[in-house]
């Protein structure tokens, strides 16, 4: 990939590009970045922090929510590869006391159709969550949540998007591999990619600087006026599902390895990876696929991230925002004032990502 700037024309329609829906954003600050073999680009937009008026600059470190999963899902991929497991392995073989676990394969749960309902819709975990987000959970207690509560139907029968899966993925992963998925990720993932700020939190919910901000309609009653400052929250309730903290350099660089396996898997395992997409579903091993962009989004308590990589003109895009409050027309979502208006409903990362890949070219028409 060139490490030079992308042409002034087109560095000028990005900017464009963002600028022209910020309005339609409900998030104080946004930071892009575009790597393609020609060149690259990085942008911010608003403000890391409304209190002091400081800039969102690139280069600032947020959470990048469910894009963790494409993460873990990569190490399973590399145990795989390794015939260290099999994604036809049962999660009974690792994990007991799972609801069909006898039937439930290791890639149904990465692909979302094993049937375990995610702990994170459930009224106990949100109570216990946004009543005390400085819980640190372990994940008995997040697996305690989700296992009286399934299944919910057979493994296989229908697609329904669980944390519950990612959580017990990462049991298996620490298991086989015997070390902390955290420990794997520096392991397997930013050591052989050279990226340096990327890492999970563990229980500390601190950030390091710089970092914006982030703020949360979650967890408030009665469609709030005004959104919480969600920045420091524990993070463990997410672990292997969501609780890495990235930077647009560092997402970058993994987002074009996780679309071409280059780094991390080699040639037959990122060719079973990129055809284990059910249709219409378009989400395989922990990965998205719509339309030709691989990747994921991310949505934290204070932080959307969206990392996607064109397979067709061999394009990186990533969106970072501090804020995971929706606008547009969202139905019964709470919304800010003024931000419930005629136009798609979209978190920051999400609309600011669209309209770049239509500055691209090829638009992201996922959600």
């Amino acid at each position: 990939m060139a490490e030079t700037p992308l042409p002034d024309a087109l560095a000028a329609e990005l900017d464009a590009a963002v600028r022209s829906v910020l309005p339609q954003v409900a998030a104080p600050g946004v930071i892009a970045g575009i790597r393609t073999p020609e060149g690259y680009w990085k942008a911010a937009y608003g403000l890391a922090d409304p209190d002091s008026g400081a800039p969102m600059e690139p280069g600032m470190f947020t959470r990048i929510g469910s894009v963790t999963k494409t993460y873990t899902g990569t190490i399973l991929m590399q145990l795989a590869e390794r015939g260290l497991l099999s994604l036809d392995d049962t999660i009974g073989t690792y994990v007991a006391g799972i609801p069909n676990g006898g039937r439930i394969t290791l890639r149904e749960l990465a692909n979302m159709t094993s049937g375990v309902i995610s702990y994170t819709v459930l009224d106990s975990f949100q109570h216990q969550l946004f009543g005390h987000p400085d819980t640190v959970f372990t994940t008995e207690q997040l697996l305690g949540y989700a296992i009286p509560e399934s299944p919910l139907f057979e493994p296989g029968d229908r697609f329904d998007y669980s944390n519950s899966n990612i959580v017990l993925l990462g049991l298996v992963i620490e298991k086989v591999a015997g070390e902390p998925l955290a420990e794997l990720y520096r392991q397997g993932i930013f050591g052989p990619l050279g990226i340096s700020d990327t890492f999970s939190p563990g229980t500390s919910p601190d950030l390091p600087d710089p970092h914006p901000q982030g703020f949360t309609l979650q967890g408030l009653e009665d469609h709030p006026e005004a959104a919480a400052n969600a920045t420091g929250w524990n993070p463990s309730w997410s672990w292997a599902t969501g609780d890495l903290v990235s930077t647009i350099d560092d997402l970058l660089v993994y987002g074009r390895a996780l679309g071409t396996g280059q780094g991390l898997l080699g040639a037959a395992a990122q060719e079973a990876r990129l055809t284990a997409f059910p249709e219409p579903l378009g989400y395989g091993i922990a990965l998205g696929c719509v339309d030709g962009w691989i990747g994921h989004g991310g949505s934290e308590p204070g932080f959307t991230t969206t990392l996607f990589y064109d397979t067709a003109s061999d394009t990186t895009v990533a969106v970072q925002a501090n804020s995971d409050i929706l606008s547009g027309d969202c139905g019964d979502a709470d919304v800010l004032p003024g931000n419930s208006a005629d136009y798609a409903c979209y978190t920051p990362a999400v609309r600011v990502f669209t309209a770049l890949s239509a500055a691209l070219g090829h638009e992201y028409t996922g959600h």
